[in-house]
């Protein structure tokens, strides 16, 4: 009997594995990819244009793979690569996309430390990247990387959007374009200052780091983390109200009258259908943080991933960097991470198709 259970169950996985791996959405019209992979000798590093932001990638063995995404009248060149365990090396693979069918999402720029009044509290509140030197560090990534970044894209006629934490409220409706509404100059004018105002209205100050700990014998370490743990960010260090402002765009980002702005709180399934409504195909991903926000919120690719192409723009991401004083090695191992089952690119690898 338990043999017969064992054969049935092998059976059932190999079922799921053959489902998992030759499954094509329905109604879909398909074309045979020949997955011909061929070696790649003395290649360059990869994502190494900013080593400051990002330690480059380096494998010993890389292939090249046939056009993936293949779009009529495409006018977009996006080279991309991922990591197989089983090819043993990095694949690379070229793709051919529409810029007009295409959005540029930047996941949680928030606007904290960069003048626009919401700052990290003192002396020991946490926010973003969770302290005001690795904050502006990341707004210096922003203006250097990713802005350039998505005023070229708009130029090329792509979508560009942004995700932001917190409720749908009435001052950003008024601020930024949203899915169902695109305000007026002078209804982002007052809306700019009643923002300034209310993120201007917090006194930004908490408690002190803990002086005393009550530790038993038994147990003092965990006594130690209960009272005094690595990342509190609650009222106690921010103090009330911090997280119930209107966060808004990063003041390092140019931000234009049609991008648009996706509040996390809706969740999902508004910004799918939004997107698809607009007729968008393609996701380029930028934002932070890589090793959180940029995979699991609302605009993440684990979300979009599901329904849309995705390239992640490696290094127009920066990872969360604990005990380090560079980010780079940390989005290093996140992004290679996310290559096991998403195509990495990078900047420079996406240009416009010159036409004859």
């Amino acid at each position: 009997m338990k043999g017969s259970y064992f054969l049935i169950g092998s059976l059932l996985f190999v079922c799921l594995m053959l489902g998992q791996t030759g499954s094509v959405m329905a109604g879909e019209e398909t074309r045979i990819y020949q997955n011909t992979l061929k070696p790649i000798h003395n290649p360059t590093p990869l994502l190494a244009d900013h080593p400051e932001f990002i330690q480059p990638i380096e494998e010993l063995r890389r292939f090249e793979a046939p056009l993936l995404v293949d779009d009529d009248q495409a006018d977009l060149s996006v080279r991309t690569w991922r990591f197989s365990y089983n090819a043993r090396g990095i694949i690379e693979l070229p793709n051919k996309i529409r810029a007009d069918k295409t959005a540029v999402i930047m996941v949680h720029p928030w606007g904290i430390d960069d003048g626009q009044g919401w700052k990290t509290p003192e002396p020991a509140g946490v926010a973003d990247f969770c302290t005001p030197e690795k904050n502006h560090l990341a707004g210096r990534h922003t203006r250097e990387v990713i802005d350039p970044f998505l005023k070229r894209m708009r130029k090329n006629k792509a979508m560009v959007m942004y995700s932001l934490i917190g409720d749908v409220d009435p001052i950003r409706k008024k601020l930024y374009r949203t899915f169902d509404a695109n305000p007026s100059k002078a209804e982002r004018e007052q809306a700019q200052k009643d923002l300034t105002k209310q993120l201007k209205s917090l006194p930004y100050k908490g408690e002190p780091l803990p002086t005393q700990l009550s530790l038993s014998k038994e147990h003092p370490v965990i006594d130690y983390f209960k009272q005094f743990s690595g990342l509190n960010a609650g009222d106690r260090f921010n103090g009330k109200g911090f997280w119930k402002v209107p966060v808004p765009v990063t003041s390092d980002v140019t931000v234009h009258h049609n991008d648009v702005l996706i509040f996390d709180r809706e969740g999902y399934g508004p910004l799918k259908l939004f997107l698809k409504k607009q007729g968008i195909r393609h996701i380029l991903l930028t934002g932070y943080a890589t090793d959180m926000c940029f995979c699991k919120t609302t605009a993440g690719y684990e979300n979009l991933s599901r329904d849309f192409n995705v390239f992640l723009v490696g290094d127009a991401t920066l990872a969360t960097f604990p005990a380090n004083s560079s980010p780079k090695y940390a989005t290093n191992a996140h992004i290679s991470f996310a290559s096991l089952n998403h195509l990495i690119t990078q900047v420079s690898w996406i240009k416009k198709i010159q036409s004859d």
